[in-house]
Order: C-alpha cells, then structure tokens, then sequence
C-alpha cells in the first residue's frame, strides 16, 4: 500500500473501528500500545496499521502460530555488542552484514533486532531515529541506544605512509579497504568524502569487499590495503593505528513487542550492568552515558 493509498482515522473514527470508547483508546495511545500518529495536535490512526495490530493480538487454535521473527541481532558488527551477547545470555544470534542489510531484514521479519549505525552527515545524532522514521513498514519500531563509539580511519601499525586523515590519504593514492553498500562505516566514507569535497574518482581500493570492520582490519594488517573506517576497538584489536574521526551511535532497533521478549530484556539487564562497563573500558573507544536509552518510540 502506499502513502497515498493510506487511510487515517480520526479518535473519533478508530474508537468506533475498534468497538472501544475514546476514553480507553487514549489510554492505549499513552501507553504506546496501539499504532497512531499526531499531526496538528490532533491523533491519526492508519487503517492498515490497526489491522496489523489488531491481527498481532489474536488468539490462535493450536498449530496455527503466529510468525514470529528469529531470535537474531542483524545489522553492523560491533565488539563490545559481540560480548554483550555473549556474556549475558540472552540465548541472541548475531548475523553480522551490515546496517542496511540488518534493517531490511527488520523490516521482512527475518532477524528480530537490527544493530545499525547510519549516516547523513558526519556526528549526525539523528540518522538512526530518522531512518526508521522514513520506514513505513518499521510503524511500531523502537530504538534503543547501545552505545557511542569513536569510528577512525585505521593504518598499518606505526602509520608507515604518514596519513593525516581522509582527504590526505586520497592524496597520497592509499588503498582504502571498503565495505559493502549500506554498511554504516561505508556511509561514513562517503560523507566524509562528501564533506572534504574530494572525488570519489580519485580513490584507489584494495580489491575486494569487507564485510565486517574486522574484515577490514585483517586487510590492513596483512598489507591488501593501506586504510579503512573501523572503530578504535577493532583497531586495538589489531594492532592497528587510528586516526580519530567521529564518534557515531550504535543503536538496537526492533519492534515494540520484541523489547518486552525475555531474551531482549536479559541483553537489556547486562547493558545496565557494571560488567558492560568494564568491558567497554577495556575494549575502548565508547561512551555508553545514553546506553539502554529509548531514542524512539513508534
């Protein structure tokens, strides 16, 4: 269905639609629990969207089961995450492929959470929440803040051909080790790319594609490529030397009713936990003031 095909209901409208008095269904909107939207002061509620949610609540005979989305992290790699999992037990897989290929995944409901770090504009705190915004599909998204980190250009131990940056190493033709469409740190470049005013032209690549921040890593540890955006942790994992560029948000998004799933509330726990933040000291490169923090609320 398309936007323009869409029908909103007025309070008034999507009371009678549902068989409830407008008095509880405001109960429902302040608790976030019924699809809606407020344009002018005044709450819209989309048809298809009720459906949906109405559909959602159903009571079903035996066998017949709702679909229920994998019990997956999809979206961007990130270490401290990759612990996190792992050390509080919620039972988690990670499918790491980066962020665009985690969030429509999302959206088909083939992995139950999507970590994702996506840029417009170098230290743009709103990308995340704005994506999920301009995805109709994402109507009871919610997005959860997992951490900061500082995202840098990463060079061979030493920095042997004396990069001062981006703009320099195009200039002084280093191999950049790229990453696939969509990922965050590949939306990164090419802002930054953007930003300096460089053409995109005058870049040389190492053969082949990343596909995690680690893949890159190992590329420029075994000398395939001069130069690639990664964060500080994998760089210290590697060996590597880091140029300092931004520090961006790792964010988990997922539906309203994933965040209430026992698995998705025990990852949560940890994230509150004083272990999380001894990791994250230990890794480096993170911030985690705003972690477990609702950035949006569908």
């Amino acid at each position: 269905m398309s936007m323009q095909d869409q029908v909103y209901l007025t309070t008034e409208e999507a009371a009678g639609y549902l068989r409830l008095k407008e008095r509880k269904l405001y109960e429902l909107v302040a608790s976030g629990a019924v699809p809606c939207t407020k344009v002018s002061g005044k709450w819209l509620f989309p048809r298809a969207a009720l459906d949906r949610w109405l559909e959602a609540g159903l009571s079903r005979p035996g066998g017949m089961q709702p679909v229920v989305a994998p019990p997956i992290i999809g979206g961007s790699q990130d270490s401290l995450l990759e612990v996190a999992v792992r050390d509080s037990g919620c039972g988690l897989a990670l499918l790491a492929e980066g962020s665009q290929a985690g969030l429509d995944r999302l959206v088909r409901g083939e992995v139950a959470i999507a970590a994702i770090h996506l840029h417009a504009t170098p230290d743009d705190d709103t990308a995340n929440p704005a994506a999920i915004l301009a995805q109709p599909g994402l109507f009871d998204a919610v997005v959860i803040g997992f951490a900061r980190r500082e995202q840098g250009l990463l060079v061979a131990p030493g920095n042997p051909l004396g990069l001062a940056g981006v703009a320099a190493a195009v200039a002084k033709q280093a191999r950049f080790a790229r990453r696939q469409a969509g990922a965050g740190a590949q939306l990164l470049l090419n802002s930054l790319i953007e930003r300096e005013a460089v053409p995109m032209t005058a870049m040389v690549f190492a053969e082949g594609i990343c596909a995690t921040g680690q893949d890159l890593a190992l590329a420029i540890r075994t000398g395939r490529a001069d130069c690639g955006i990664a964060s500080r942790a994998v760089a210290s994992a590697f060996g590597l030397d880091v140029l300092p560029l931004v520090w961006e948000h790792v964010d988990l998004v997922m539906r309203r009713r994933t965040y209430f799933e026992p698995a998705t509330q025990r990852l949560l726990g940890w994230m509150r936990s004083e272990a999380m933040l001894a990791r994250a000291r230990e890794l480096g490169g993170y911030d985690l003031s705003q972690s477990g923090a609702v950035r949006l609320n569908r």
